[in-house]
């Protein structure tokens, strides 16, 4: 069969892409939601490609937890983990939380420590240090734990880690997770996770603190039916909401009726670590999807990932306003630190990456000395820019500790954990999009040669031209910041949710470069005033000289619109993409 004409008929952009644009059953879809809904065409192309019926527009606009907040009950072990949770509290039990490093594992602890809070009760955090303890629980801390509580709470984590479990008897430890499961699970109280093989995988795309939501839910709900009440949890979802799209876990379903009420509760500004990190990131407008990735998240991992593993969940679980403060100035300084450490990693690994082979199922990259604490943000970068699933270790002494992104359709976890069973690894597990390992450095080329084998067989790396999806035509006078914030109301975007992409045809445009990668440009705009747009990092690939000297030559231009607020202002901008001379 032929490919579908390329859109527009750009067969290779200045980026190398092949642009492809909606099907005409979603172009007719499309046509239907409008004339029903009298909603925006570009609009009703939003919905179309998300696959909702003509008669379902209005309920996809305004989603509600109420009608897409699954029953805790329906996971396994959950009404159990409750139950023993509540009575730890009524009987004032010592209560420690164990949680992974990152932004879900400190939301998810945060989550249970405000929860506690707001009962008169308080638990003992411990996150475990990257270096030297690793992921997940370890028979030292554990043991060390349950010496002094006799509930142990594992977030984010302990799914794989059976011997600390084990170690940590007499004391009784619930696990409230989401990475994937093997099919014996460790000796817990409680298993609460949907990625479990014995659950049906309706819920696999929770992230470990909306896991966490879930058994604080089926906690009030226990409550209830004793006479008594729980906290509001409705004022919590702020933290579930950073969790999931810090994660990268889908944007759809439940997800993402909790990420939208999650960004109203935040917008009001009430949690003192959010708001002090909100502020020294310079967060001058409403909270969106984008804001909670890129301004808020890497600030809150920073200090799991080269500093003190346990700032970021102390941001967030703190109700003092000074040590907020005090917090999140460290935690922008790590991330500031972060970002240097990363770049000098990533342009090794780019090279090393390069001389190996970017065409192959899987792109990586090992080498001395490399920061554990960098190594998934390089391999996300990778990923990016090759499109291939991407792992990137850091050796010391006789191991190597990696990270690895995979891409849609590619589950990495599975094939990380099948190379963990079948030895070439010292240990490995994750989830679809994201992965950790261990690695012996004489069994380093090994290990990689059959994960990208594993890898291979899902489809990854498969040749072809490299495509970019858009959503439609848009003429510039019709980019108006009330479309622009009609499209917001589709969201949040993000994972398995992106957003919508349009494409402005054959514009003129002046442009200038900004900082030493951007661009910003000025879009002509017949019979009004010009669509400013802006290209981040455009000269690190071709688009930054190709755009910046165009003279009267006409592109097309394909980018997303979003709100810019600044100064107190609203106004409407593109972030490009990606263009091709028209």
């Amino acid at each position: 069969m032929f490919p579908s004409p390329a859109f527009l008929s750009v067969e290779s952009s200045l980026t190398g892409r092949r642009w492809t644009g909606p099907d005409p059953a979603q172009d007719r879809l499309a046509e239907a939601i409008a004339q029903g809904s009298r909603l925006p065409l570009p609009l009703c192309r939003i919905l179309a490609a998300r696959g909702v019926a003509a008669d379902g527009a209005e309920a996809f606009l305004a989603p509600t937890l109420k009608d897409l907040l699954p029953d805790p009950r329906s996971l396994r072990d959950m009404e159990k983990a409750a139950a023993r949770f509540l009575a730890a509290v009524a009987a004032r039990e010592r209560i420690a939380v164990f949680a992974d490093y990152d932004v879900d594992g400190g939301a998810s602890a945060a989550l249970l420590i405000c929860w506690l809070r707001a009962m008169g009760r308080e638990a003992t955090l411990y996150i475990p240090d990257r270096i030297d303890e690793g992921y997940g629980p370890n028979v030292p801390a554990m043991q060390a734990l349950a010496a002094r509580h006799s509930l142990i709470l594992c977030v984010d984590c302990g799914t794989l880690s059976h011997a600390p479990v084990a170690a940590a008897a007499p004391a009784e430890v619930i696990i409230l997770d989401h990475h994937l499961a093997v099919e014996t699970l460790p000796a817990a109280l409680a298993v609460v996770n949907p990625n479990r093989q014995d659950e049906d995988g309706s819920l696999s795309h929770l992230c470990a603190a909306a896991v966490v939501f879930l058994m604080l839910v089926e906690a009030n709900r226990q409550l209830r039916a004793q006479g008594a009440r729980g906290p509001d949890l409705m004022t919590m979802l702020d933290l579930v909401a950073l969790a999931t799209v810090a994660d990268v876990a889908p944007l759809t379903g439940v997800n993402r009726a909790l990420v939208r009420q999650g960004l109203k509760v935040m917008a009001r500004r009430e949690r003192p670590g959010l708001r002090a990190l909100a502020d020294i990131a310079r967060m001058d407008a409403a909270p969106t999807s984008h804001a909670l990735g890129f301004l808020l998240g890497p600030r809150v991992n920073a200090g799991g990932r080269i500093g003190q593993a346990d700032l970021g969940a102390r941001l967030l679980a703190t109700a003092d306003e000074r040590e907020a403060a005090a917090l999140a100035e460290r935690l922008d300084q790590l991330n500031s630190e972060r970002r240097e450490i990363t770049e000098r990693v990533r342009e090794e690994a780019l090279a090393q990456a390069e001389a190996r082979g970017l065409d192959a199922p899987l792109v990586w990259a090992a080498a001395e000395g490399w920061h554990p604490g960098v190594v998934g943000i390089v391999a996300a970068r990778l990923k990016e820019a090759t499109g291939r699933p991407a792992v990137v270790i850091g050796l010391e002494g006789a191991e190597g500790k990696g990270s690895g992104r995979s891409v849609p359709g590619v589950d990495l976890g599975a094939a990380v954990q099948r190379v963990a069973a079948e030895g070439l690894l010292v240990k490995g597990g994750g989830h679809r999009m994201a992965a950790g390992l261990t690695v012996a450095r004489d069994r380093l080329e090994e290990a990689m040669a059959r994960l990208s084998d594993l890898l291979a067989r899902q489809g990854a790396g498969a040749g072809g031209v490299r495509e970019l999806r858009v959503d439609g035509l848009l003429m510039p006078q019709a980019a108006t910041l009330a479309l622009a914030e009609q499209i917001e109301a589709a969201g949040p975007f993000g994972a398995a949710a992106p957003a919508p992409r349009f494409v402005l045809p054959e514009v003129t445009l002046t442009a200038r470069r900004i900082g030493e990668s951007h661009l910003r440009l000025s879009i002509r705009n017949p019979g009004g005033q010009p669509l400013e747009a802006v290209a981040f990092g455009a000269f690190d690939g071709p688009l930054g000289s190709a755009l910046e000297t165009t003279g009267t030559r006409p592109f097309h231009l394909a980018g997303k619109l979003e709100v810019n607020s600044w100064g107190g202002r609203n106004r409407v901008q593109l972030r490009l993409d990606d263009a091709a001379p028209a």
